[in-house]
């Protein structure tokens, strides 16, 4: 695996996925992460990796023979046309709608869209734009 820029004062520093079928996996990553400009950094037998994003098979050496259980990621996208193309990227690579790409009562302006990966983690884009409706027209509930 080639070494990637070291960034400290960040939350996460990386996330691992243990997937069930890695070719399905990476068809349905490369797909959603090309959507949003993100290109896959290195591949290996057994995984891959973008970013902070590292995903493998069980047997990798790193997985310890177990699978992750699900995940919910979101990705950043740079606009809501972003978001759109994410969704389709993904229902086009083997994913599953979990939520059309649309504006959410999390705070004005979030635009995301949700999907499936071929594992069942919940991976999703959102832009935090400005709103299309007043702040005054979103409650928020936890």
């Amino acid at each position: 695996m080639e070494t990637q820029e070291l960034h400290r004062g960040r939350l996460i520093d990386h996330i691992q996925l243990v997937v069930r079928d890695l070719p399905a996996s990476r068809r349905f990553y490369e797909a959603v992460l090309r959507a949003l400009d993100v290109a896959i950094g290195g591949v290996g037998e057994d995984y891959f990796w973008a970013d902070e994003l590292f995903v493998s098979s069980a047997d990798s050496q790193a997985a310890l023979g177990q699978l992750t259980g699900r995940h919910h990621l979101a990705f950043q996208a740079k606009d809501r046309a972003m978001v759109d193309a994410f969704h389709k990227a993904g229902l086009a690579g083997g994913g599953k709608d979990n939520g059309a790409p649309g504006e959410r009562p999390y705070h004005p302006g979030y635009y995301a869209a949700f999907l499936l990966d071929p594992d069942g983690n919940n991976i999703e884009a959102v832009h935090h734009g400005p709103a299309t409706r007043s702040a005054a027209s979103v409650k928020i509930t936890f």
